[in-house]
């Protein structure tokens, strides 16, 4: 494990509004964890909890990661990393940031000497932290057979006991990226090789207004479309699948990685329609933003504002991956979109991966966002005994206060969810560990 390279003493200042908590003088560390992967470490200088948060994601820099910030204020050591990969989505080889994860909690432990590491999987991070202790709870036939697309490359050696973390907190998590994806795949295509660009099919075609489109605010799709689009949605994913799964065996010893483009992939339905993935299935508690206390279960709605005019990146915008990248992260087999996926296709799969983790979890959905019902799967898959599932009152993806929910829905307004979430989180840690 490398040294810190840097050592610097700051004043850690509140400056959101709302925030409650006491600071501190705190001790921010830069630290190279190797092979190209980069953390910060804070703590307070005096008085620092045993309890340490790990922060990473798998393509954004989580180095100073707002649950870094917020909970060093609270009395915690925090490591938020940018992994081996930075920020290039065609540079990822998914399976090999378990290593990342293992370094930065080597050094919390053994460096640092926290006695108790929490997981935070924000967004992306979900996927990341849970494919982690996945593996390190139940070794690498987690994350090998002949279901996986791609499998990990681990003999079993990499990885000991003391590498498992203590506890695992999602804030607003998404099931996988393969699956964010599979979703955003544009289901109208009927051809993806065609000379001139890919065929569409009109009848499902999602940016037609004849077909529920609204370019003005929010699209009303009938439940048939949507179930024809979903399934249309997983036979492209599948021919995705076969087509660069054919390409990497043509492929010999020392072969480069070849690019992989995927046109048409900004038409996911949850971004045009509040109705698709609208809420819970089930009754569940809602973080109340005047409060911070927790509601009486209940349904909890979204409160996202449709995006009509992601029509326009659609119709223009390209992905350029690699073999490796898209089968080891952005790929996952289904026979529709929504409801009937195979989880455990990937790695990179929050709900597969929650069934084989023991740890106490927490799971945060936003609601000024579209993972609500994916934040409900991944507690209701969760094989922890100690498993809390709560929904933010006007939060976005980003965990900040959503003006726009609360303008479009004329609900709110919301001003304290910085406050409340790394409250709630805080509270929850300080009474396990």
């Amino acid at each position: 494990m490398r040294r810190p390279f840097r050592v610097v003493l700051v004043c850690a200042l509140l400056m959101a509004v709302g925030v409650s908590r006491p600071t501190a003088q705190v001790s921010v560390e830069d630290v190279d964890l190797g092979d190209g992967a980069l953390a910060r470490y804070r703590a307070p200088t005096a008085g620092a909890s045993t309890i340490a948060f790990l922060a990473i994601h798998r393509t954004n820099d989580f180095r100073d990661h707002q649950s870094a910030v917020e909970l060093v204020n609270r009395g915690f050591g925090t490591l938020g990393i940018r992994t081996r990969f930075g920020s290039n989505e065609a540079d990822v080889n998914f399976e090999l940031i378990a290593l990342d994860i293992r370094n930065g909690i080597r050094y919390l432990k053994n460096v640092k000497k926290h006695t108790r590491v929490i997981l935070v999987g924000r967004s992306g991070g979900g996927p990341s932290t849970s494919y982690y202790q996945a593996l390190a709870e139940n070794g690498v036939s987690y994350c090998k057979g002949p279901n996986k697309i791609t499998e990990c490359p681990f003999t079993g050696v990499e990885f000991t006991p003391a590498d498992r973390a203590d506890g695992i907190v999602y804030t607003d998590a998404h099931p996988g990226v393969g699956v964010n994806q599979l979703r955003s795949l544009n289901g109208a295509v009927e051809s993806q090789g065609q000379p001139s660009g890919p065929a569409l099919d009109p009848a499902l075609d999602p940016f037609d207004p004849t077909n529920g489109y609204n370019p003005g605010g929010n699209s009303v799709y009938a439940a048939a479309f949507v179930d024809a689009y979903a399934r249309a949605q997983s036979r492209r994913m599948n021919d995705l699948i076969g087509e660069a799964l054919r390409i990497r065996e043509t492929l010999g010893p020392g072969s480069q990685d070849p690019p992989f483009v995927i046109r048409h992939s900004s038409a996911r339905l949850v971004q045009l329609s509040t109705d698709v993935q609208c809420c819970t299935l089930n009754p569940t508690r809602l973080l109340l933003d005047a409060t911070g206390t927790l509601s009486l279960p209940q349904i909890i709605h979204t409160v996202r504002v449709p995006s009509p005019d992601i029509r326009d990146d659609d119709a223009t915008d390209s992905e350029t991956l690699t073999i490796t990248s898209f089968l080891s992260a952005n790929a996952i087999r289904s026979r529709h979109s929504l409801d009937d996926i195979d989880w455990c296709s990937t790695n990179n799969s929050t709900i597969c991966a929650a069934r084989f983790i023991s740890v106490p979890t927490l799971v945060l959905a936003h609601q000024g966002h579209y993972f609500i019902r994916d934040g409900e799967e991944i507690y209701e898959a969760a094989n922890s005994a100690d498993k809390e599932f709560i929904v933010v009152e006007g939060a976005t993806h980003g965990g900040g206060n959503c003006t726009a929910c609360a303008t479009y829905h004329r609900t709110g307004p919301y001003v304290n969810v910085l406050r409340n979430t790394w409250n709630y989180v805080a509270d929850w840690a300080n009474a396990r560990f």
